[in-house]
């Protein structure tokens, strides 16, 4: 076990970014560790990336990327029967581009679907095919159709979405901030990572996340409600598929 390994997450303030530069730090049956890395963990509803470590001579499939043994352990999870690098070889880390888009345009839009349903959110899974939330609300309280076009309408008005960071004291002392009852936001390291769409005097939506997601909501593009379940007494499942390709990733 790596006591108190940290990768640097090059993925947080750079989610555009398919490839980067790193050293292997340790290999063993878990997987492959990386000074720093590009792939997203799975963690807060989205999978692990996918993709290759290619180094001269060699080249590893990625099949799963978790998280080691603390929030900043990255594993790089091998296919099975692949050849590993050792310790100290410098790789090139590459993500599956177009998996890892479709994630960032799905778990943005996931953050639209959160903005417009009033309720505590119970559960959600990223899905590059489908996603869905998991909302504690009363039979009824949902319309389908009217909630795909208030969420096609947040969509094509192109909210601008961007990272900010507050500390641990003033999330503490703003509670309305965290709507997910099934994951709370990691505190300890002294500041949390709130993700926000649209302006910061009238947000769209404000909530912690670790996740990756689109710069502007209009390339998530058409979204379709594609099924609301009941789970519960009061537990409301959403299912969203994303309907086309969106406006892509900035030049």
């Amino acid at each position: 076990m790596i006591e108190d390994m940290t990768t640097v997450l090059v993925f947080q303030e750079q989610p555009y970014l398919k490839e980067c530069r790193a050293t292997v730090v340790s290999v063993d049956e878990r997987g492959v560790r990386l000074d720093r890395t590009v792939f997203y963990p799975t963690g807060g509803g989205q999978p692990g990336d996918t993709g290759m470590l290619r180094w001269p001579g060699g080249e590893t499939a990625i099949a799963d990327t978790v998280k080691g043994d603390g929030s900043e352990d990255v594993i790089h999870v091998p296919a099975a029967g692949a050849v590993l690098p050792t310790a100290g070889t410098a790789v090139e880390a590459v993500i599956d581009w177009a998996r890892r888009y479709r994630h960032m345009r799905m778990h943005t839009a996931m953050h639209l679907l959160c903005s417009l349903v009033e309720g505590e959110v119970t559960g959600g899974q990223v899905g590059a095919e489908k996603s869905r939330l998991d909302f504690n609300v009363p039979a009824g309280a949902l319309d389908k159709q009217a909630l795909a076009e208030k969420m096609n309408s947040l969509v094509a008005a192109g909210h601008k979405t961007v990272c900010v960071w507050i500390g641990d004291d003033e999330l503490a002392a703003r509670p309305e901030l965290v709507r997910t009852m099934s994951v709370k936001p990691p505190t300890g390291s002294g500041r949390v990572r709130l993700m926000r769409i649209g302006p910061e005097d009238a947000p769209v939506d404000l909530q912690p996340c670790g996740g990756t997601h689109v710069a502007d909501t209009a390339e998530i593009g058409p979204v379709e409600i594609a099924r609301i379940e009941n789970k519960g007494r009061q537990n409301r499942r959403i299912s969203i598929v994303l309907a086309g390709d969106g406006a892509g990733p900035p030049v």
